[in-house]
């Protein structure tokens, strides 16, 4: 009987395997976790707090209530602010996402050093959102810029496409389109999903290589297509360190790159309005969250999953 007393003594101070392993999952999880509360979680509470106050960084938060918003409704540089963001996000996401899906079927049809090309096509994903890139893009777009001195070599009339109020959004929204890298290698990796049978059988019938695209290819990579459209449309709306080094911080000319990301920073951090500028932070994630929503209700009416 001792030892039985002693071996269930024993066996209840041994915590069971269950408990094992969720505190070793636990413990893998703690830098997330933290990161989840310390950078995400806590910074939007205090912002939603924040959104209702006047602060200047200087002096204690004093309550506003919904002045912050109210003021949003007389605010003409933040609705030209969401004018020149909305045209970027419509133009610049649709046309990024034709051009990677052009590219993905060019390379799905068995390129010679294949690896290579995804390789240089997918760079610009990684570096078109760097300072580099957009003082190489400002040097481009100069007025003594390589697209004017190609415009001269070809006879044509070059001139400060960046201190255009009519041109200069339009280079912002070629800068986001040359980032086709990332979504070109997401579609690359639906189409290898495609079964071939289904090419096998459209040829056996007689469908083209047009019929087959429309028919298989595009319905069959419809989740892949979703799944680009809604990722990119939330990069698209946070996009800011291309407008700041290309307008030199200032959103010109004449507003006319002044993207929504760029006039919160000139508010919170130029200003030191950052009350105002935390509502306007919040009044950003309802719009991208109302246009995720759309996306997912519209989904049912094109996406096509196969069951």
């Amino acid at each position: 009987m001792s030892a039985i007393g002693e071996l269930g003594r024993l066996k209840g101070r041994r915590p069971a395997p269950g408990r094992r392993e969720n505190r070793a999952a636990y413990a893998f999880l703690t830098p997330w976790l933290l990161g989840l509360f310390g950078i995400t979680l806590i910074p939007m509470a205090a912002a939603f707090w924040l959104s209702f106050t006047d602060y200047n960084l200087l002096q204690a938060p004093g309550w506003i209530g919904l002045d912050n918003f109210a003021r949003m409704l007389g605010d003409a540089r933040l609705h030209n602010s969401l004018r020149v963001t909305f045209t970027y996000v419509l133009v610049s996401v649709p046309l990024q996402l034709a051009l990677a899906l052009a590219l993905a079927l060019m390379l799905d049809r068995g390129v010679r050093g294949l690896a290579l090309y995804r390789s240089v096509f997918y760079l610009p994903s990684l570096l078109g959102s760097s300072v580099a890139i957009a003082v190489l893009w400002r040097q481009i777009f100069g007025a003594d810029g390589l697209v004017n001195h190609v415009l001269g070599f070809l006879g044509g009339e070059g001139r400060s496409w960046i201190a255009d109020p009519e041109s200069a959004l339009w280079t912002l929204v070629t800068l986001n389109v040359w980032t086709f890298g990332a979504p070109m290698v997401i579609f690359l990796a639906g189409l290898r999903q495609i079964p071939q049978m289904y090419y096998e059988a459209a040829a056996v019938d007689g469908a083209g290589t047009m019929r087959r695209l429309v028919r298989i290819t595009l319905p069959l990579l419809t989740p892949i297509i979703f799944f680009n459209l809604v990722l990119q449309i939330i990069h698209a709306f946070q996009a800011f360190t291309q407008a700041f080094i290309v307008s030199g911080g200032t959103g010109g000319p004449a507003d006319s790159t002044m993207f929504y990301t760029l006039y919160l920073y000139d508010r919170g951090f130029g200003n030191f309005d950052m009350g105002y500028a935390s509502a306007m932070a919040w009044f950003l994630l309802l719009i991208i969250a109302a246009f995720t929503a759309v996306n997912f209700l519209a989904a049912k009416h094109w996406v096509f999953y196969g069951d």
